[in-house]
């Protein structure tokens, strides 16, 4: 079994016991299940804000431990004033060290959208994600078919949560891509292998359709890449490790915004001139 293979089988089973502990009335008895989701698509795409989905992650099967002590509040809060567009929070206990707490905590502090980072194969976990205060779910294409893709995305937008779509291959996204969803990720990470290649970004951009808003996720540590990605489409920029792995992630962030101004204040003189 791949590493992905493992994680689907650990969460199908994960799921089923949360399902038996936890009713779906329960859920919709949260209050955060009223409120009107904040639109991730719309933020990504403010000329205001730099595009970068900041993600709030602990570990990875790749990588370990990548930061077991930043806070969530703190970080989040930092990430937004910073000037992020978005979070993402992992909420997946058993391989990335999250939980749905962490998503709330974030939620509680910020005004922003939230993507809730997790592995999707069922409407529960919609449910759960509208009750955890989360504004975007991820669809992930290389564990889900067509059918299944389109199935889950008219779901969450039942609940007025948006859908990033996160495909690795231009089969995937193909095989997958319903007009249902509302932004597509490319992953740079090779989920069965976790190698890692921009190229991944590059090589498909001219390959999704232009009514969905690009994102390119994993891989990105240079303010230059992330220029580059721009001049190809990409408005969104998910982003996790390059901060975490820092002991103050929110100042990473907000180190990595200031060289983007800059850069983008010395690309245009550059074209004016």
């Amino acid at each position: 079994m791949t590493i992905l293979d493992k994680i689907i089988a650990h969460k199908r089973q994960e799921v089923a016991d949360r399902k038996s502990l936890v009713p779906t009335a329960a859920l919709e008895r949260s209050i955060y299940f009223p409120s009107q989701p904040v639109s991730l698509r719309k933020y990504v795409q403010r000329p205001d804000l730099s595009g970068i989905i900041a993600e709030f992650k602990r570990k990875s099967p790749s990588k370990g431990t990548i930061n077991a002590y930043a806070p969530v509040e703190r970080t989040s809060i930092g990430y937004m004033q910073a000037g992020a567009s978005a979070l993402s929070i992992l909420t997946d206990t058993n391989f990335f060290g999250g939980k749905n707490e962490d998503l709330t905590t974030a939620r509680k502090f910020n005004f922003c959208p939230i993507l809730r980072k997790d592995f999707v194969v069922e409407e529960y976990q919609i449910l759960e994600a509208k009750s955890i205060g989360a504004d975007a779910i991820l669809l992930i294409a290389a564990v889900l078919t067509k059918e299944e893709v389109s199935q889950l995305a008219q779901f969450a937008h039942s609940l007025g949560l948006e859908v990033l779509l996160e495909v690795h291959t231009r089969e995937e996204m193909e095989r997958t891509i319903t007009p249902h969803v509302d932004l597509v990720g490319v992953n740079n990470r090779n989920l069965h292998d976790f190698s890692v290649s921009l190229q991944t970004s590059f090589d498909l951009a001219q390959h999704i359709p232009n009514e969905f808003v690009k994102v390119s996720e994993s891989g990105l540590s240079e303010a230059s890449s992330v220029m580059e990605l721009r001049q190809y489409g990409y408005e969104g920029f998910l982003m996790g490790e390059t901060f975490m792995r820092q002991s103050r992630p929110e100042k990473a962030c907000a180190a990595f915004v200031e060289e983007l101004k800059k850069l983008h204040v010395v690309s245009q003189l550059a074209f004016k001139g």
